[in-house]
């Protein structure tokens, strides 16, 4: 069905409106949709985070102005290949020859993965194989960044000449159908916690007052030898932001100091890598046992859970000089404390993919009541009226029916949220380094007043060893019980450290 609006000749002079039209001569172009009905007069406001610029906004040479992390560097320079030893039984040359029984495999050798139980391949060796699908240097052609990130929103700035959207669309800049499948790379192999006591803090307030609680992992991302050129987020400490925690829940409120925290993780050589919450439900046995919330029966992440995990994945992105937008993805991880088949406390880590940030980012998803599964939105609003900023694409998905065949689903109105989800594996350190190192019990954790644990300068005094004369008693002590990260930034935020006076938080000294 086609849709016309017009208006009279005389009424415009050049396509501009003249003093003689009224107000709503304004309106030079069709306001109904496609589907006929009327475009909202307002604009809708954007979601947070805000969306990404239009793909078409590439950058030139990224790999000559892009500058990502040290890490990513090192990983860049590495050969990646999986050494092999010289096979006893098949090799027929010398020590010193090799052969197809022999010599070193592909980091991305799918016999290899499967005989590691490695589900994903790492970020740096997927890179590695579709950059050797997409560029031959030995032919001397020119270079093109593999890394393309998904885009499923209607592109501005049409070339096509028509209205811009919503009041025109064309192939060129309407997204295309959406396929989902399981993300074959993950951007982060493995989550390791420096010491068992970051995660006892955390459980420590579930266990006084029964309600759940989230907080921030900060650390660093170091390579991951276990893995083919992998990479691990390596967490130091968690900081509880302003929350009101529930038996079922957390509500997040204002976190007005969350730049501050930055810089102080920053200046110790940290960064934000992750999220972490609890869901305990205690069994009531009293053993000390839970009750196991998440199995493959049920769920692993919920669809609001996704739906949070991946904006937070989108205001984290990764720099890559790979990627023709400049970045790619993201490294900031998932992490979920809750019970597992035997009753006991467990960690689980996890990533959601490109496609399940990209599609919660252009509005497409949205978390359903049924935990196992994500629903497809309309491009109606939920009072009926149409909306200006959503363009819903065709979104397919594949799965194995009851015949064992593979078949194409549509995904309206939902589907299983297991297409958007990526595992990770998580551990402790065999021989503990941790980066802070003070002693039990350490300084209180920030905002957990409903527990009546407040922070305060006497309790400051109480750490350090302080006596009435403000003299420390034992030095060694007092410099020790700085290594606490919730104790810098309590200080922090009272004015007391000076970055001018030369205070080095990695080495805590000298501290004034």
């Amino acid at each position: 069905m086609v849709f016309i609006n017009y208006k009279h000749v005389n009424a415009l002079s050049n396509g501009n409106a003249n003093g003689d039209t009224t107000t709503s001569s304004h309106l030079t172009s069709s306001t109904n949709r496609l589907n006929g009905h009327a475009i909202l007069p307002n604009e809708d406001l954007p979601i947070d985070p805000p969306p990404l610029t239009s793909p078409s906004e590439k950058i030139k040479n990224p790999w000559e102005v892009v500058k990502q992390s040290a890490l990513d560097d090192r990983l860049d320079k590495l050969n990646g290949k999986i050494p092999r030893k010289r096979d006893v039984k098949m090799c027929r040359h010398g020590e010193k020859g090799m052969c197809d029984y022999c010599m070193p495999l592909e980091p991305f050798n799918v016999e290899y993965l499967k005989e590691r139980k490695i589900k994903n391949l790492s970020f740096h060796s997927h890179l590695r194989k579709i950059n050797s699908a997409t560029n031959k240097p030995e032919l001397g052609s020119s270079f093109m960044p593999p890394l393309t990130e998904p885009y499923y929103r209607v592109k501005p700035d049409c070339p096509s000449g028509h209205p811009q959207w919503p009041e025109g669309i064309c192939t060129k800049c309407q997204p295309s159908a959406i396929t989902l499948q399981p993300q074959p790379f993950r951007m982060v192999d493995h989550v390791e916690f420096a010491n068992a006591t970051v995660i006892d803090n955390l459980l420590q307030f579930w266990r006084a007052s029964g309600a759940q609680r989230l907080g921030y992992l900060y650390g660093k991302y170091t390579e991951y030898t276990e893995v083919p050129l992998g990479v691990k987020a390596v967490v130091e400490a968690i900081y509880e932001p302003p929350q009101v925690g529930e038996v079922d829940g957390v509500t997040l409120n204002e976190w007005e100091n969350e730049k501050e925290i930055d810089a102080v993780a920053k200046l110790c050589g940290l960064e934000r890598v992750g999220v972490i919450w609890t869901d305990l439900v205690d069994s009531g046995v009293g053993n000390g046992s839970v009750i196991c919330k998440r199995h493959i029966d049920s769920y692993y992440l919920s669809s609001l859970e996704v739906a949070f995990a991946a904006r937070l994945q989108a205001q984290f992105p990764k720099p890559t000089k790979w990627s023709d937008t400049g970045r790619f993805g993201s490294n900031f991880v998932t992490c979920v404390v809750s019970g597992d088949d035997s009753g006991q406390i467990t960690i689980s880590a996890y990533q959601v993919s490109n496609s399940a940030v990209e599609m919660v980012r252009a509005d497409i998803v949205e978390p359903s009541a049924d935990p196992t599964v994500m629903l497809v939105r309309n491009e109606e609003e939920d009072d009926g009226s149409q909306s200006r900023t959503r363009y819903i694409p065709e979104v397919f998905y594949r799965r194995i029916n009851e015949y064992g065949a593979s078949v194409q689903e549509n995904a309206k109105p939902s589907f299983p949220v297991e297409y958007l989800l990526v595992t990770l594996t998580h551990g402790f350190p065999s021989d503990p380094k941790p980066l802070f190192m003070a002693k039990a019990p350490g300084f209180p954790i920030e905002n957990r007043a409903v527990l009546g644990q407040d922070q305060e300068l006497k309790t400051v005094s109480d750490r350090l060893g302080v006596d009435k004369n403000g003299q420390l008693k034992k030095t060694s002590e007092g410099i020790l019980a700085v290594s606490d990260f919730h104790l810098l930034c309590f200080l922090h935020g009272m004015g007391v450290l000076n970055q001018v006076i030369g205070f080095d938080l990695m080495n805590f000294g000298p501290w004034v």
